[in-house]
């Protein structure tokens, strides 16, 4: 199957909120994503929209990247969100250069393995490049592998940075990053 890898526009929010609540039910959701479908699902229409808004097309700090399938249909996305240097990230802890950071990760799983998720890293990589990134970083649990291998894959390396989830349940998440060359 053909692919159409492309940046969202602001009025595609109704895809942007299906394809989120389709990842939220995957069964590694828990250890991939930082919310529930539960808590996704009760947000309303005007969150979707701001959240597209936000990442659509010429958005200058972070870009939802989507593979459309020839039917039309979204089957898989990433989103790229510019780190300043000298600012703090999600978890507080300080960046120390511009950064590109991979969140949101997700291909349907009827088209996992067909390459479209190196397809997607490739348009995010080259996303962040060209708004000055120095590399691009993304935070992976340490208990998903299935993730961490396609990281590996498409050319992330752990860095040596564990971020904790929180101080009670003793899980962390791992800092995997892409260096240009």
């Amino acid at each position: 199957m053909s692919y159409v890898i492309r940046s969202i526009r602001p009025d595609e929010w109704p895809a942007v909120k299906e394809l989120r609540l389709a990842a939220l039910r995957d069964p590694v959701a828990h250890l991939a994503f930082l919310e529930t479908f539960e808590q996704a699902s009760a947000k309303p229409d005007t969150f979707w929209q701001e959240r597209a808004a936000n990442a659509a097309e010429g958005a200058p700090e972070a870009q939802q990247i989507i593979a459309e399938s020839t039917d039309g249909r979204w089957v898989g996305t990433l989103t790229v969100l510019v780190e300043e240097a000298g600012t703090k990230d999600w978890a507080g802890l300080p960046v120390e250069r511009r950064q590109g950071h991979v969140v949101g990760v997700f291909v349907r799983p009827e088209h996992r393995g067909s390459g479209l998720t190196g397809a997607l890293f490739d348009a995010g990589l080259e996303w962040a490049w060209a708004r000055g990134a120095e590399r691009v970083r993304l935070i992976v649990h340490e208990d998903n592998a299935r993730a961490r291998a396609l990281y590996h894959k498409v050319g992330f390396v752990p860095s040596g940075v564990t971020v904790p989830l929180s101080e009670d349940s003793g899980e962390s998440e791992l800092e995997m990053v892409f260096e240009r060359v």
